[in-house]
């Protein structure tokens, strides 16, 4: 068998069939140990190194589908934090949205649960959250129908209806919204399709991301619950975010974070080689740089999120609000704990620096630029280099109202 093969032998072995081939690579021996020792270990870097056989879904139409019997709130990784009520009905009121919180949902205890579903909710019971299909509004914004409850296929119904309404009145955009939208079966293969999509390279195929981001959704649905929380955030944070399929597909802030959460899924398993080659792949493609063995909760908004960097150790908390150019950087070179804590319901503003093992509490808020070496109480106001307080019991999570200036207008000093 000829060691190089020609690039149409290739396409007629890797599409012919059934939706499944082989390749098979005779330069085993020629790549250096170290490269045979990795991949070995990752079968998923085995077609980046040239090694063995590698079996590939065919554009990851075929794969199983995710079925969610109910959501479920994962536990706060900072301080509980005690909710009121949202605000979501204000805001979307005054954009021509309708919002219809449940009784229910008012007062929870769990952040996360406000945009990622009741954990006591029944498999069967029906669920308003989302009603389609959306119809632009004379903002611009779609006219969706949301509450604090969600599930992957009611998320799905409007995804579906946003996209045939763009085709229709975009057709050069008809054939990507059909291979991203139309033509997947799930809300949940349609987000492996359009992340694997952004993370492949020659070498890191994307019928393989999309396998393995498909399996990552389907072994721990908390990630698609974050996911649909990330979503509702950005909707409900973010002005210039007129429909859901824009921020599924256009925000990089949003995909950026969905790809960490796949690559923190491999880490927990145990695959940090694979798990740190996607960190390279997102840093790369999105300019964010996020360690997969950070924690980060639900409902989190990257805005513009160039430049956000999140250490290894650091944890940040749900309902958080973060714009470009963050650094949650580590301090020393111990191998214990050496990031920030960023609590629930925190907005950072731009370029700002939290750095150390410090903590930052719920609800507080930090003035553009500032850098912060020390911790921070909750519900304060923080500017400066260094940062210090210059006000206290602020307004509940700053994260939701995303008000970069009013606070900072009185004792500004750098």
């Amino acid at each position: 068998m000829a060691s190089i093969l020609s690039s149409a032998a290739l396409f007629r072995l890797c599409f012919s069939g059934c939706g499944l081939s082989t390749i098979l690579s005779p330069a085993v021996n020629s790549l250096p140990a170290e490269i045979r020792t990795l991949a070995g270990n990752e079968p998923r870097l085995q077609a980046s190194t040239g090694m063995m056989s590698v079996t590939i879904p065919f554009a990851g139409l075929d794969m199983r589908a995710l079925t969610v019997d109910q959501m479920l709130a994962r536990p706060s990784p900072v301080v509980q934090n005690q909710q009121l009520v949202s605000r979501r009905s204000a805001r979307f009121a005054s954009q021509s949205i309708s919002a219809t919180p449940s009784a229910s949902a008012a007062v929870v205890a769990e952040p996360a649960l406000r945009y990622a579903g009741d954990a006591n909710q029944s498999a069967g019971s029906a669920s308003p959250a989302i009603a389609s299909p959306p119809e632009p509004t004379g903002n611009g914004r779609s006219a969706l129908h949301l509450d604090h409850r969600g599930s992957p296929g009611q998320l799905w119904q409007t995804i579906k209806a946003e996209a045939r309404r763009d085709a229709e009145a975009e057709p050069v955009l008809a054939s990507h919204l059909h291979m991203t939208i139309l033509a997947q079966k799930s809300f949940a293969k349609s987000m492996a399709f359009t992340l694997a999509n952004k993370l492949s390279s020659p070498t890191l195929l994307g019928t393989q991301l999309t396998r393995l981001i498909s399996d990552a959704y389907s072994d721990d649905e908390t990630i698609l619950q974050a996911c649909i929380a990330d979503i509702l955030a950005v909707l409900d944070r973010d002005p210039a975010c007129d429909s859901v399929i824009q921020c599924m597909l256009n925000f990089k802030g949003f995909q950026a974070l969905q790809c960490y959460r796949i690559a923190h899924w491999l880490w927990q398993s145990g695959r940090k080689t694979l798990a740190l080659m996607i960190q390279s792949q997102v840093s790369g493609v999105f300019h964010v740089d996020i360690h997969p063995a950070a924690q980060v909760g639900q409902g989190v908004l990257l805005d513009h999120a160039t430049g956000v960097v999140i250490g290894e150790t650091a944890v940040v908390g749900d309902n958080v609000s973060m714009l470009h150019h963050v650094t949650l950087g580590g301090s020393g070179t111990g191998s214990g704990i050496r990031h920030p804590h960023i609590g629930h319901g925190v907005l950072i503003g731009a370029g700002v620096s939290v750095l150390g093992n410090v903590f930052v509490g719920y609800d507080s808020k930090i003035g553009a630029g500032s850098v912060v070496v020390t911790d921070l109480p909750p519900q304060c106001v923080a500017v400066g280099v260094p940062a210090r307080v210059i006000k206290q019991k602020c307004d509940r999570e700053p994260s939701m109202d995303m008000d970069q200036c009013t606070d900072f207008l009185l004792d500004y000093q750098i």
